[in-house]
């Protein structure tokens, strides 16, 4: 009887789970695992490079508008888009004169008559007149401008019509300049518009939106908050389920993640106000999901680390 139970326990199959896995099955997990880093660094490194060329694209200088007309007199004219107030209320530029040969001293290179230039849509009215003999150079310019916040960082900026007139000699009567336009600011693209065939003295608006590389950026950094967010929110759940062992230094880990997204909002390029689409719809709910893990994360905490009443017991007695 004996020796028939012995047969039958070695007859016996050995459980499922008890077998070593297959060496194809584990080399083509691994293959997998290397397959997905190589691809992972490939974005990376694609994502690093189209941010490098959408930079270097963007903070180039570009000439915005310009019909290659002059002034009667030769007079050339050219507004350089140099920076914007924190406000986004004033575009700020340089206005740069350049006196035709017709107003210039061969001998001494300065004006033979005087020369008035007056700005139109502007902040503060600008009007600045050289006299005969000296030699223009350049006027800073601010320009008023209207703005839609609310499509940050897809919002769009306008300025008002822009006129530049020139005032040559004693004569009070004004000459409509040709402006070159050109976009000095960087993180920015600028289009403006201004006289063609149909209307030659048509004026000048420029409209001013955020770059490709810019816009770029601000996707990163949302992304940025919100893969925070999951990852707190994975964390918690799975250590809720007992899928993973509760350790106590992730506490830390949730409380600085809270802290930086404050910190990650303010880096946004422009800063978008306080109370936009923006915070309503990702910054709120990142900060709600990483409040509930941190809840949960320390409801494992009492659970898993609650003392054990047989030890309390044994001390007692």
């Amino acid at each position: 009887m004996n020796r028939k139970m012995l047969n039958e326990r070695r007859t016996v199959p050995a459980r499922t789970e008890d077998r070593p896995e297959p060496e194809a099955a584990v080399s083509g997990g691994q293959s997998h695992v290397k397959a997905g880093i190589v691809v992972l660094l490939a974005v990376i490194a694609s994502a690093m490079v189209t941010s490098v060329v959408l930079y270097i694209d963007g903070a180039a200088y570009h000439r915005v508008s310009s019909d290659g007309r002059t002034a009667g007199s030769g007079t050339a004219v050219t507004l350089n888009i140099e920076s914007i107030q924190s406000n986004y209320s004033v575009l700020m530029g340089n206005l740069v004169v350049s006196p035709g040969s017709a107003l210039l001293d061969p001998a001494t290179d300065s004006l033979k008559q005087d020369l008035t230039v007056e700005v139109t849509s502007v902040a503060t009215p600008v009007k600045r007149t050289w006299s005969k003999g000296m030699l223009p150079g350049v006027i800073p310019v601010p320009l008023t401008m209207s703005r839609d916040l609310e499509r940050w960082p897809f919002d769009r900026y306008y300025t008002g019509p822009i006129t530049v007139e020139l005032f040559v000699g004693a004569t009070q009567t004004p000459e409509r300049a040709s402006v070159l336009i050109n976009d000095r600011l960087p993180g920015w693209r600028i289009e403006a518009s201004g006289p063609n065939k149909a209307r030659p003295f048509a004026p000048y608006e420029v409209e001013m939106k955020r770059s490709a590389s810019t816009m770029v950026f601000a996707i990163v950094i949302l992304c940025i908050l919100i893969a925070i967010a999951g990852a707190a929110v994975f964390v918690a759940v799975q250590t809720l389920r007992d899928r993973r062992k509760f350790q106590s230094p992730l506490t830390a880990w949730y409380a600085a993640m809270l802290f930086a997204v404050v910190p990650l909002r303010n880096a946004l390029p422009g800063s978008p106000a306080f109370g936009s689409w923006i915070d309503l719809t990702i910054v709120l709910w990142v900060l709600v999901a990483l409040v509930v893990s941190m809840l949960l994360y320390i409801a494992c905490w009492w659970r898993h680390l609650r003392p054990d009443p047989r030890g309390d017991a044994a001390e007692h007695t």
